[in-house]
């Protein structure tokens, strides 16, 4: 068994968070596109454990349906009284072998840190195996340790003599900058024995699963440490500030990693994206752009500014500007905005245009097809090369149901016409402005429906007299070189 494919990780995630102030559990909060706890499977799955196991009790069920639907691997263990990290341990462990301890490394991390990387959990079962350590803690040293277990070492050897809660430690132990993580790698078979002697003669009255350590030195037994490079990866989160704090570390990391890639990103700071978010190279994110979920960019793609993408596809080449869009599919070359709304199943083809204050539903537009101007595109299919006329709505709706419209090629549509649907318009076919479209136009037609214009003379003059309209309509009916 390598180093980094270990006999299972065990994800302590039972916690209530109550300085969350939610009714979400603490690890189902979210930053970046992923759960707190999905971030910490990410990181673990890197190691291509044999198992894994979540350990959940607060909210146990809304958590295993989270786990179900993100990683159906994962195995849960329910912790149903809080009473302590080494309690949850010794649950998990009891799950992925019931019938006695596991073979190998047992790596243990918490459910709420989500900075944590694959790398740095790989360096700490890598330097487990290779020290042959019965345990393996990974730790930091942070500017400020208040809050945390504290780190204690030999002061002749440096090895890790015991980690000391800060709520039991000394004020000379308070001193120390170098913190437990909780994240550790076990021998699995030592883990298991050392956890029954685990006692509660502490503060809270828990079963700490720092006190393996003490007892696995007392039994001769080798334990060392792993200091990870960047400290901000082992923090926890506990409340909405560090929560926000997080994200924006890991948005930077993410930003960062982008641009080594050959993203152009005007301004960092105002920009957000999710880690499911891809990218190819010469693609431009303009400041104010928010890119969510499984969103691409194509190469030479221009996103922004101001605009939020969520499970977007944008062609090489296009052009999104000032535009949300969710579920959509941008076309190579096709221009978006600015201030468009592009809803799930709007696919928009080669070259096309969707322009200032359109919205489009589950419509697809051909190669070079444009609705320039002011419409409103639901359930419809637009051939190529077609040019749909500003203020133009697709009637979809009956009250009940949503119905389907088909504009073929190279047609030419009005402006301010309803397609009242289900309609279909043939290749080549126009359709007059101000036209409420209710039947299918024949390729190559001219279909007019609105009615006939009908002028009343002199209406102003009296219904209206004396109002600036009526001098005005006068002025203009006067004859030439006439006294007013």
């Amino acid at each position: 068994m390598s180093a980094n494919h270990p006999a299972a990780v065990v994800v302590l995630a039972a916690g209530e968070g109550t300085r969350m102030k939610s009714a979400t559990p603490k690890v189902l909060h979210e930053l970046c596109g992923r759960s707190l706890v999905g971030h910490v499977l990410a990181a673990a799955r890197e190691l291509n454990p044999e198992q894994l196991v979540v350990v959940v009790g607060h909210e146990r069920e809304k958590v295993t349906a989270h786990l179900g639907a993100s990683d159906a691997e994962a195995r849960t263990a329910v912790q149903a009284e809080q009473n302590g990290t080494g309690h949850a341990v010794r649950i998990g462990l009891e799950e992925l072998a019931p019938e006695g301890a596991l073979d190998g490394t047992v790596v243990v991390v918490c459910g709420d840190t989500p900075l944590l990387t694959g790398g740095t959990l790989t360096a700490l079962a890598d330097t487990h195996t290779a020290d042959g350590n019965a345990v393996t803690v990974l730790t930091a040293d942070v500017p400020d340790a208040t809050g945390y277990g504290r780190i204690v070492r030999d002061t002749v050897s440096g090895a890790v003599t015991a980690i000391v809660e800060h709520k039991d430690a000394t004020e000379a132990q308070r001193a120390l900058t170098e913190i437990n993580s909780g994240v550790f790698a076990f021998d699995g078979r030592l883990l298991a024995d050392a956890l029954k002697k685990v006692r509660t003669d502490n503060s809270q009255g828990e079963e700490y699963l720092t006190d393996v350590l003490g007892i696995l030195r007392a039994a001769g037994h080798r334990v060392g440490a792993s200091v990870a490079r960047d400290h901000r990866e082992i923090a926890g989160i506990n409340n909405r500030v560090q929560l926000a704090e997080a994200r924006r570390i890991l948005n930077d990391r993410l930003l960062e990693r982008a641009m080594l890639d050959g993203v152009t990103i005007v301004d960092p700071a105002s920009t957000f994206i999710d880690v499911a978010v891809t990218f190819d190279r010469d693609a431009t994110i303009l400041p104010g752009t928010q890119l969510h979920g499984a969103t691409h960019l194509g190469e030479g793609a221009v996103v922004g500014p101001n605009s939020r993408l969520t499970d977007t596809t944008v062609g090489a080449g296009a052009r999104v500007d000032n535009t949300v869009a969710d579920g959509a599919e941008v076309g190579p070359q096709a221009s978006v905005g600015p201030f468009a709304y592009l809803r799930p199943g709007t696919r928009l083809g080669l070259k096309s245009k969707v322009g200032t204050f359109v919205e489009l539903k589950k419509s697809s537009l051909g190669e070079g097809t444009k609705v320039p101007h002011l419409s409103y595109v639901g359930d419809a299919t637009i051939g190529d090369f077609t040019n749909i006329g500003a203020a133009s709505v697709f009637v979809n709706y009956d009250g009940q149901d949503k119905h389907h419209s088909s504009i073929g090629s190279h047609c030419r549509t009005g402006a301010d016409n309803m397609f009242v649907a289900p309609v279909t318009v043939g290749d080549g076919a126009y359709t007059a402005a101000g036209s409420v479209i209710t039947k299918d136009v024949p390729p190559g037609s001219l279909a007019v429906a609105r009615g006939q214009q009908r002028n009343i003379e002199g209406w102003v003059a009296r219904k209206r007299p004396g109002s600036a309209a009526a001098k005005a309509a006068e002025a203009t009916t006067r004859e030439p070189g006439s006294e007013g």
